[in-house]
């Protein structure tokens, strides 16, 4: 990762895109808020810490798309990982399918096509995430990291990654952290641009979830 010029282009990226995106998607993120308060009520947004670049934490910011009672009870009653030699290879994380009857109606629509990663660009803006990097982890897996895999915490964790542009969702733990630490070793502007065109196409088709 010693690519300063290349950083340094990466975070004056980050900082023009999530702020022209930001005030051109207000319209959007008005009409998301209202439809969420409307079905369910408040609060608008979903906050969670995560593990960011050397493992710093950090609030992230999401549209919320579980009921407020169930969001309620997985704040209080979360996993708990005890592996003592690293996250195991098979293991795939469950965030809840769209037909999982605690998700809201509007939760269904903005999950499929990702538009409750969109305030992220928040994040993305302060500082905490770049638009492209490893999906930013719960501290509660982090912790289990081996050292091979908190090798995925050199960078700071994007809003999409080359995982996520190669199988998001649909794939188990060693495949991600594979995908991640290729990106972490070959880190490039070329390559941030390949992310980016390939998630849109992800997106677009509504496959999987980050």
């Amino acid at each position: 990762m010693k690519k300063p010029f290349q950083l340094a282009v990466k975070r004056m990226f980050d900082i023009v895109f999530s702020l022209v995106v930001l005030i051109v998607l207000i319209p959007l993120f008005l009409v998301l808020a209202a439809l969420i308060v409307k079905e369910d009520g408040r609060p608008v947004f979903f906050k969670q810490q995560r593990s960011g670049k050397d493992d710093f934490y950090f609030k992230m910011y999401k549209f919320r798309s579980m009921k407020i009672k169930q969001t309620s009870n997985s704040k209080s009653q979360g996993r708990i990982y005890d592996w003592q030699n690293g996250v195991p290879d098979d293991f795939v994380f469950k965030i809840g399918s769209v037909d999982n009857p605690n998700v809201t109606r509007i939760g269904k629509f903005i999950r499929k096509y990702s538009l409750d990663e969109l305030p992220q660009l928040i994040n993305v803006l302060k500082g905490d995430m770049s638009i492209v990097g490893p999906r930013p982890e719960i501290i509660e897996i982090t912790r289990c990291y081996n050292i091979e895999q908190k090798k995925r915490l050199i960078v700071k964790p994007g809003i999409t990654g080359w995982a996520q542009a190669n199988g998001r969702s649909e794939m188990n733990h060693g495949e991600k952290i594979k995908y991640d630490l290729y990106y972490v070793d070959h880190f490039s502007l070329w390559l941030d641009i390949k992310v980016f065109i390939k998630t849109v196409f992800q997106v677009v088709g509504g496959k999987g979830s980050f």
